[in-house]
């Protein structure tokens, strides 16, 4: 099996298109970093501006995801594969997320990739966060294939105005230099709104780094300050408020790897 490098950086962009009870579409440049869970030590020794939990221009922090405690990370993401009946068999974990940058840090979602021993990409979770400190995780199996889509109920609460109902179907495409996710969210029978990250790779170098943080200064500050914004403008358009409701005690949601692929998904794959 091929050793990927500890750390990657990715570059690219998010689309957000909401349909219901009107059209609503912005776009906004985001970096993500991905990095291998079992060596954090020496992702964080491949360049000088980045550090696993110290603080530094980017950063990536244990403690941001998970349950928030655990030091190793290796153990919640085993348990979490499990309960969607995943065995790993020991092999790599690749955690893709928003990276810390400086002070700040907020990753609406992050995804967790398991490998086997051999390499074959064997479960996906889907850590998505609200602005609120809450988390939820969707746990999916994966086929054999480079694309992946699998359904889910809605269950977590992540916008004032989106009730939690509805159901979800993501689709990602992942390899080692392009990455696509795609999260429809539909309710009865229509599709409410569809978010799409496209990015790609780019070796996790000190100048990348700091070419990032010139082009994109405080970048994640600006995905909450966006999110905020973003609810103002619907807000402004009429938009129904939701109040947040109390978060369910089941923290992890079993998804269903699905064969196709919502024909407005496909639309929107070619042009995002």
């Amino acid at each position: 099996m091929k050793e990927h490098p500890a750390l990657r950086l990715w570059r690219g962009h998010t689309i957000h298109q909401r349909s219901i009870p009107f059209a609503h579409r912005f776009k906004y440049g985001l970096a993500l970093i991905d990095v291998d869970i079992d060596r954090l030590e020496e992702a964080g020794r491949q360049s000088s501006v980045f550090s696993v939990d110290r603080s530094n221009l980017f950063s990536f922090n244990r403690r941001d995801h998970g349950n928030g405690e655990n030091v190793d990370l290796r153990p919640w993401a085993e348990q979490e594969f499990t309960k969607a009946g995943i065995d790993l068999n020991g092999g790599p974990i690749r955690l893709v997320t928003f990276p810390r940058h400086a002070f700040y840090k907020f990753a609406p979602i992050s995804l967790w990739l398991g490998h086997d021993g051999d390499g074959a990409l064997k479960g996906i979770l889907y850590e998505v966060n609200n602005t609120f400190g809450e988390t939820h995780v969707y746990a999916a199996a994966t086929p054999e294939g480079t694309r992946h889509e699998h359904a889910t109920d809605k269950v977590f609460h992540v916008s004032p105005f989106f009730d939690v109902s509805g159901a979800y179907k993501f689709t990602l495409r992942w390899s080692e230099t392009d990455l696509r996710l795609i999260v429809a969210t539909q309710k009865d029978g229509a599709q409410s709104h569809m978010a799409t990250i496209t990015a790609k790779s780019r070796t996790a170098t000190s100048a990348a780094f700091v070419s990032l943080a010139l082009s994109k200064p405080l970048s994640s500050l600006t995905v909450t300050l966006g999110i905020h914004w973003q609810a103002l403008k619907l807000w402004l358009k009429g938009a129904k408020y939701h109040s947040k409701p109390k978060q369910s005690s089941a923290r992890t949601t079993i998804a269903t790897p699905i064969k196709t692929v919502p024909e407005t998904a496909r639309r929107l794959e070619k042009t995002a």
